[in-house]
Protein backbone atom coordinates (compact mmCIF):
# COMPACT_ATOMS: atom_id res chain seq x y z
CA UNK A 1 0.00 0.00 0.00
CA UNK A 2 1.06 3.78 -1.06
CA UNK A 3 0.01 6.81 1.36
CA UNK A 4 0.05 10.25 -0.52
CA UNK A 5 0.69 13.16 1.99
CA UNK A 6 -0.09 16.79 0.79
CA UNK A 7 1.38 19.23 2.13
CA UNK A 8 1.83 23.25 1.75
CA UNK A 9 3.78 23.30 4.81
CA UNK A 10 1.16 24.81 7.06
CA UNK A 11 0.74 23.41 10.66
CA UNK A 12 -2.68 22.13 9.14
CA UNK A 13 -0.25 19.72 6.60
CA UNK A 14 1.92 19.39 9.55
CA UNK A 15 -0.61 17.43 10.88
CA UNK A 16 -2.12 15.54 8.36
CA UNK A 17 1.46 14.49 7.32
CA UNK A 18 1.76 13.18 10.91
CA UNK A 19 -1.47 11.22 10.94
CA UNK A 20 -0.38 9.89 7.45
CA UNK A 21 2.91 8.30 9.05
CA UNK A 22 1.04 6.92 11.86
CA UNK A 23 -1.29 5.13 9.39
CA UNK A 24 1.50 4.19 7.19
CA UNK A 25 3.42 2.34 10.31
CA UNK A 26 -0.06 0.24 10.83
CA UNK A 27 -0.26 -0.74 7.51
CA UNK A 28 3.27 -1.53 6.13
CA UNK A 29 2.57 1.02 3.91
CA UNK A 30 5.36 3.39 1.81
CA UNK A 31 4.20 7.18 2.15
CA UNK A 32 5.02 10.24 -0.16
CA UNK A 33 5.69 13.41 1.23
CA UNK A 34 3.89 15.47 -1.92
CA UNK A 35 4.16 19.51 -2.20
CA UNK A 36 2.24 21.48 -5.34
CA UNK A 37 4.04 24.53 -7.02
CA UNK A 38 2.10 26.75 -8.28
CA UNK A 39 2.74 26.86 -11.72
CA UNK A 40 0.93 30.21 -12.74
CA UNK A 41 4.13 32.37 -12.08
CA UNK A 42 7.22 32.80 -13.87
CA UNK A 43 9.86 29.58 -14.82
CA UNK A 44 12.89 30.64 -12.90
CA UNK A 45 10.27 31.44 -9.71
CA UNK A 46 8.58 28.02 -10.01
CA UNK A 47 11.86 26.44 -10.41
CA UNK A 48 13.35 28.02 -7.29
CA UNK A 49 10.48 27.33 -5.11
CA UNK A 50 10.76 23.53 -6.57
CA UNK A 51 14.18 23.49 -5.09
CA UNK A 52 13.15 25.20 -1.87
CA UNK A 53 10.26 22.45 -1.67
CA UNK A 54 12.35 19.47 -2.45
CA UNK A 55 14.97 20.84 0.77
CA UNK A 56 11.89 21.01 3.17
CA UNK A 57 10.32 17.92 2.39
CA UNK A 58 13.89 15.82 2.84
CA UNK A 59 14.18 18.20 6.25
CA UNK A 60 10.83 16.55 7.02
CA UNK A 61 11.46 13.34 5.99
CA UNK A 62 14.75 13.53 9.06
CA UNK A 63 12.70 15.48 11.18
CA UNK A 64 9.23 13.98 11.61
CA UNK A 65 9.33 11.07 14.44
CA UNK A 66 6.14 9.63 12.83
CA UNK A 67 8.51 8.98 9.59
CA UNK A 68 11.13 7.34 11.19
CA UNK A 69 11.92 3.91 10.00
CA UNK A 70 9.20 4.37 7.23
CA UNK A 71 9.81 3.99 3.38
CA UNK A 72 9.40 7.39 2.62
CA UNK A 73 9.61 9.59 -0.49
CA UNK A 74 9.62 13.40 -1.55
CA UNK A 75 7.91 14.18 -4.59
CA UNK A 76 7.26 18.27 -5.82
CA UNK A 77 4.72 18.92 -8.84
CA UNK A 78 4.31 22.02 -10.37
CA UNK A 79 0.29 22.77 -11.18
CA UNK A 80 -2.86 23.57 -9.41
CA UNK A 81 -3.14 21.81 -6.02
CA UNK A 82 -6.20 19.67 -6.23
CA UNK A 83 -5.02 18.64 -9.94
CA UNK A 84 -1.29 17.93 -8.55
CA UNK A 85 -2.29 16.00 -5.77
CA UNK A 86 -4.71 13.30 -8.37
CA UNK A 87 -2.01 12.90 -10.55
CA UNK A 88 0.32 12.52 -7.73
CA UNK A 89 -1.55 10.32 -6.05
CA UNK A 90 -1.97 8.14 -9.86
CA UNK A 91 1.44 7.92 -10.36
CA UNK A 92 2.27 6.48 -6.88
CA UNK A 93 -1.12 4.34 -7.29
CA UNK A 94 -2.05 5.77 -3.67
CA UNK A 95 -4.47 4.08 -1.33
CA UNK A 96 -5.14 6.73 0.64
CA UNK A 97 -4.33 10.03 0.42
CA UNK A 98 -3.84 12.43 3.48
CA UNK A 99 -4.72 16.28 3.41
CA UNK A 100 -5.07 18.86 6.15
CA UNK A 101 -8.18 20.43 6.83
CA UNK A 102 -9.00 23.47 4.00
CA UNK A 103 -8.80 27.39 4.88
CA UNK A 104 -11.84 28.79 4.50
CA UNK A 105 -12.56 31.29 1.87
CA UNK A 106 -16.08 31.23 1.86
CA UNK A 107 -16.60 32.97 -1.68
CA UNK A 108 -14.29 30.71 -3.18
CA UNK A 109 -15.88 27.78 -1.65
CA UNK A 110 -18.96 28.19 -2.56
CA UNK A 111 -18.11 29.08 -6.08
CA UNK A 112 -15.55 26.05 -6.79
CA UNK A 113 -15.26 24.09 -3.54
CA UNK A 114 -11.48 23.42 -1.84
CA UNK A 115 -8.71 21.86 -3.15
CA UNK A 116 -9.72 18.96 -0.66
CA UNK A 117 -13.47 18.74 -2.35
CA UNK A 118 -12.59 18.80 -5.60
CA UNK A 119 -9.94 16.02 -4.97
CA UNK A 120 -12.98 13.93 -3.45
CA UNK A 121 -15.39 14.71 -6.20
CA UNK A 122 -13.25 14.03 -9.18
CA UNK A 123 -10.54 11.18 -8.05
CA UNK A 124 -10.98 7.71 -7.52
CA UNK A 125 -8.89 7.88 -4.00
CA UNK A 126 -10.12 7.32 -0.48
CA UNK A 127 -8.86 11.15 1.18
CA UNK A 128 -8.46 11.44 4.53
CA UNK A 129 -8.94 15.04 5.89
CA UNK A 130 -7.07 15.75 9.22
CA UNK A 131 -8.79 18.38 11.34
CA UNK A 132 -7.12 17.45 14.98
CA UNK A 133 -3.90 17.65 17.13
CA UNK A 134 -2.11 13.90 16.30
CA UNK A 135 -1.45 12.36 19.57
CA UNK A 136 -1.85 8.59 19.54
CA UNK A 137 -3.09 6.10 16.50
CA UNK A 138 -7.40 6.12 15.78
CA UNK A 139 -8.71 4.23 18.71
CA UNK A 140 -12.58 5.31 17.96
CA UNK A 141 -14.07 5.68 14.17
CA UNK A 142 -18.06 6.60 13.19
CA UNK A 143 -19.40 5.34 10.08
CA UNK A 144 -22.51 7.27 8.50
CA UNK A 145 -24.26 4.33 6.65
CA UNK A 146 -27.70 4.97 4.20
CA UNK A 147 -27.78 1.42 2.88
CA UNK A 148 -26.33 2.48 0.07
CA UNK A 149 -23.01 1.09 -2.14
CA UNK A 150 -21.13 4.23 -1.52
CA UNK A 151 -21.42 3.97 2.15
CA UNK A 152 -20.84 0.03 2.06
CA UNK A 153 -18.12 0.37 0.00
CA UNK A 154 -16.47 3.64 2.65
CA UNK A 155 -16.94 1.25 5.67
CA UNK A 156 -15.21 -1.74 4.16
CA UNK A 157 -12.44 0.84 2.94
CA UNK A 158 -12.15 2.36 6.60
CA UNK A 159 -11.93 -1.08 8.20
CA UNK A 160 -9.21 -2.00 5.43
CA UNK A 161 -7.41 0.58 5.93
CA UNK A 162 -7.65 0.05 10.39
CA UNK A 163 -9.25 3.50 10.83
CA UNK A 164 -10.11 1.61 13.45
CA UNK A 165 -10.55 -2.13 14.29
CA UNK A 166 -14.35 -3.30 14.00
CA UNK A 167 -15.21 -3.79 17.56
CA UNK A 168 -14.54 -0.11 17.62
CA UNK A 169 -16.35 1.20 15.25
CA UNK A 170 -19.46 2.75 15.44
CA UNK A 171 -22.29 3.44 12.99
CA UNK A 172 -25.06 6.22 12.36
CA UNK A 173 -28.17 6.19 10.48
CA UNK A 174 -30.52 9.03 9.73
CA UNK A 175 -34.04 8.54 8.98
CA UNK A 176 -37.08 10.41 8.01
CA UNK A 177 -40.66 9.47 8.89
CA UNK A 178 -41.79 11.37 5.72
CA UNK A 179 -45.51 11.49 7.20
CA UNK A 180 -44.83 13.01 10.49
CA UNK A 181 -45.83 16.69 9.30
CA UNK A 182 -48.90 15.43 7.23
CA UNK A 183 -50.13 13.61 10.92
CA UNK A 184 -49.87 17.18 13.07
CA UNK A 185 -50.78 19.09 10.08
CA UNK A 186 -53.89 16.92 9.93
CA UNK A 187 -54.14 17.50 14.22
CA UNK A 188 -53.87 13.80 15.72
CA UNK A 189 -52.24 13.72 18.81
CA UNK A 190 -49.22 13.88 19.97
CA UNK A 191 -49.05 10.19 21.40
CA UNK A 192 -50.93 9.39 17.67
CA UNK A 193 -47.45 11.22 16.08
CA UNK A 194 -45.19 9.80 18.66
CA UNK A 195 -46.08 5.96 18.02
CA UNK A 196 -45.69 6.35 14.41
CA UNK A 197 -42.20 7.64 14.73
CA UNK A 198 -41.69 4.75 16.66
CA UNK A 199 -42.93 2.32 14.28
CA UNK A 200 -40.75 4.25 11.50
CA UNK A 201 -37.74 3.79 13.71
CA UNK A 202 -38.66 0.26 14.01
CA UNK A 203 -38.59 -0.37 11.00
CA UNK A 204 -35.43 1.80 9.74
CA UNK A 205 -33.80 -0.86 12.11
CA UNK A 206 -35.14 -3.95 10.83
CA UNK A 207 -34.06 -2.75 7.19
CA UNK A 208 -30.15 -1.34 8.40
CA UNK A 209 -29.46 -4.70 10.24
CA UNK A 210 -30.81 -7.04 7.25
CA UNK A 211 -28.68 -4.47 5.16
CA UNK A 212 -25.63 -5.33 7.24
CA UNK A 213 -26.28 -8.86 7.06
CA UNK A 214 -26.24 -9.06 3.93
CA UNK A 215 -22.95 -7.39 3.70
CA UNK A 216 -21.11 -9.51 6.00
CA UNK A 217 -21.14 -6.32 8.52
CA UNK A 218 -23.68 -7.90 11.46
CA UNK A 219 -21.41 -9.82 13.23
CA UNK A 220 -18.87 -7.76 14.61
CA UNK A 221 -20.13 -5.95 17.49
CA UNK A 222 -20.53 -2.60 16.14
CA UNK A 223 -22.78 -0.37 17.94
CA UNK A 224 -25.41 0.96 16.04
CA UNK A 225 -27.22 4.45 16.47
CA UNK A 226 -30.55 5.20 14.79
CA UNK A 227 -31.62 9.04 15.02
CA UNK A 228 -34.56 10.73 13.69
CA UNK A 229 -33.51 13.57 11.40
CA UNK A 230 -31.58 14.81 8.07
CA UNK A 231 -28.55 13.38 7.72
CA UNK A 232 -25.87 15.88 8.22
CA UNK A 233 -28.25 16.99 11.72
CA UNK A 234 -27.85 13.78 12.74
CA UNK A 235 -23.98 12.54 12.01
CA UNK A 236 -23.20 15.90 13.65
CA UNK A 237 -25.15 15.38 17.14
CA UNK A 238 -23.94 11.86 17.17
CA UNK A 239 -20.47 13.09 16.24
CA UNK A 240 -20.96 15.65 19.33
CA UNK A 241 -21.85 12.87 21.77
CA UNK A 242 -19.42 9.83 20.77
CA UNK A 243 -16.60 12.29 19.87
CA UNK A 244 -14.61 9.32 17.25
CA UNK A 245 -11.58 9.75 16.67
CA UNK A 246 -12.23 9.53 12.65
CA UNK A 247 -15.63 10.12 10.54
CA UNK A 248 -15.96 8.04 7.58
CA UNK A 249 -18.51 8.44 4.91
CA UNK A 250 -18.90 7.49 1.24
CA UNK A 251 -19.40 9.89 -1.52
CA UNK A 252 -21.62 9.78 -4.49
CA UNK A 253 -20.33 9.88 -8.13
CA UNK A 254 -21.22 13.73 -9.97
CA UNK A 255 -21.01 14.68 -12.96
CA UNK A 256 -21.46 18.10 -15.08
CA UNK A 257 -22.80 21.11 -12.94
CA UNK A 258 -23.64 18.94 -10.06
CA UNK A 259 -19.09 19.23 -9.73
CA UNK A 260 -19.88 22.69 -8.17
CA UNK A 261 -22.81 23.25 -6.15
CA UNK A 262 -22.81 22.45 -2.87
CA UNK A 263 -25.76 20.60 -1.00
CA UNK A 264 -24.53 17.25 -0.40
CA UNK A 265 -23.51 15.88 2.98
CA UNK A 266 -20.37 14.60 2.65
CA UNK A 267 -19.39 18.37 1.89
CA UNK A 268 -21.19 19.47 4.69
CA UNK A 269 -19.79 17.28 6.56
CA UNK A 270 -16.25 18.43 5.29
CA UNK A 271 -17.27 21.78 5.80
CA UNK A 272 -18.76 21.92 9.21
CA UNK A 273 -17.62 18.67 11.25
CA UNK A 274 -14.17 19.73 13.28
CA UNK A 275 -13.18 16.13 13.32
CA UNK A 276 -10.87 14.05 11.36
CA UNK A 277 -12.67 12.81 7.81
CA UNK A 278 -11.99 9.80 5.65
CA UNK A 279 -13.95 10.67 2.72
CA UNK A 280 -14.49 7.32 -0.02
CA UNK A 281 -15.21 8.09 -3.40
CA UNK A 282 -17.89 5.06 -5.07
CA UNK A 283 -16.16 1.98 -7.07
CA UNK A 284 -15.31 3.17 -10.74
Amino acid sequence: MHILAATDFSTRSQRAVRRAGLLARDNGAEITLLHVVDDDQPQDLVALERREAERILGEQIGAIAELHGLRSHALVIAGDPFDGILRAAASTRAGLVVVGAHRKQLLRDIVVGTTVERVIRTGPFPVLMVNREVDQPYRTALAAVDMSEPSLNAIKAGMALGLPGRSRLALVHAFLPLAKGKLSYAGLSRETIEEYVADARVRATKELISFLDANGLDDHGQSIRIEEGAPIEVIAAVVEQLKPDVLIIGTRGRSGIAKVLLGSVTEEVLRSLDVDILAVPPLR
